[in-house]
């Protein structure tokens, strides 16, 4: 999925399904399932609710994607205040 034909968008996980898969919804209100990387699986980093991710998608599929950098909730609630 790494060719040049996939794109970036970033989005908020709504759903978290299991260990690296969530649903997310993008800021068009599109939702689609985004999964993991073997990366993040190793760090154990975890998958929380209203967590922003950035998602890559090709355009043949658009009912999923790889979830390829989380932003922390702590950090984003401190910058908000």
């Amino acid at each position: 999925m790494s060719g040049k034909s996939a794109f970036k968008v970033e989005g908020r996980v709504v759903t978290v399904r299991g260990p690296g898969l969530a649903d997310v919804e993008l800021s068009n209100g599109h939702r689609l399932v985004g999964h993991g990387t073997r990366r993040d699986a190793r760090l154990n980093l975890p998958l929380a609710v209203g967590m922003t991710v950035t998602v890559e998608i090709t355009p043949y599929d658009l009912s999923k994607g790889r979830m390829r950098w989380k932003t922390d909730l702590k950090h984003e609630s401190s910058s908000l205040s």
